[in-house]
């Protein structure tokens, strides 16, 4: 339960909607819709536990699949309802405990419990619980975030965007982040991503093997084009967009670029 309240705050107070669309975000969200959709085959019954407001929901009923979108935020799921273009499913529910029967769905997305969670004992409650309500051979999709994303971004935009480097405040948060991956919103940043646990790719992949799965692939989400100025406003020029792609592309299953990418995803298959 650690760290649960500060999650649900976060989440019910309205921290997810329109982030896929501004910023890193639409790299972020246009990269995981392209990964995801190889494992698209056929008609799906899909879960999108922890799905923040729907955006991923939508996109995939919008593909013709049976979507249940699963968050913990009732508000979150209201503003999901409320801004539906296609119909799916959306209710409140907890990743580590879900109402499902066993082996009903052909996939599950955990694009964000994985990272929101910082017991280890609360993640492998989430993954056991995926793991249940797959059938067999079913597609696990897990995303997790670099435990040096903090550090890697604040010292790209180093004296131009910000100094935080130089703040003792998000130095010590960073140093707990890349020394065993918690990261603790301190009350000075309260835009911040609330209290979460960034993995390094082995430790996801370790976690999800533990929980009964096989792991079939890992890539890298933006690989290392957050580094780019002005990504937003790069990813609208068509051109720039394909380049940035083509660089993304180049690296995604590269081991060495999975700490530098802020996003990396698991992909696995029930035994």
């Amino acid at each position: 339960m650690e760290g649960i309240e500060e999650v649900y705050e976060f989440y019910n107070n309205g921290a997810e909607i329109g982030r896929l669309e501004r910023g890193l975000g639409v790299v972020e969200f246009y990269r995981s819709k392209e990964i995801i959709e190889k494992y698209l085959n056929g008609s799906l019954k899909i879960y999108d536990v922890g799905g923040g407001v729907g955006k991923y929901a939508e996109w995939l009923a919008g593909k013709g699949h049976d979507v249940t979108l699963i968050e913990l935020a009732p508000a979150a799921v209201d503003y999901a309802k409320e801004h539906m273009t296609v119909h799916y499913e959306a209710e409140v529910g907890d990743a580590r405990k879900l109402d499902k029967p066993d082996k009903s769905s052909d996939m599950v997305l955990l694009m964000g419990p994985l990272y929101h969670l910082m017991s280890k004992e609360d993640r492998m409650l989430v993954l056991s619980e995926a793991n249940r309500v797959l059938k067999d051979n079913g597609i696990l999709i897990a995303a997790g975030i670099s435990k040096y994303s903090s550090a890697t971004w604040a010292l790209s935009v180093y004296g131009t965007a910000n100094v935080f480097i130089d703040d003792d405040i998000y130095m010590n948060m960073i140093e707990r982040e890349m020394s065993c991956g918690e990261h603790i919103r301190p009350k000075e940043y309260p835009f911040f991503i609330s209290n979460a646990y960034f993995h390094t790719i082995d430790g996801l992949r370790d976690e999800i093997k533990n929980s009964g799965f096989d792991v079939t692939e890992s890539v890298a989400v933006e690989g290392c084009s957050w580094i780019a100025p002005d990504i937003y406003g790069k990813w609208q020029d068509p051109d720039k967009r394909e380049r940035l792609l083509k660089i993304i592309r180049a690296s995604d299953h590269d081991e060495s670029m999975m700490g530098i990418s802020p996003h990396f995803m698991v992909i696995a298959e029930k035994k």
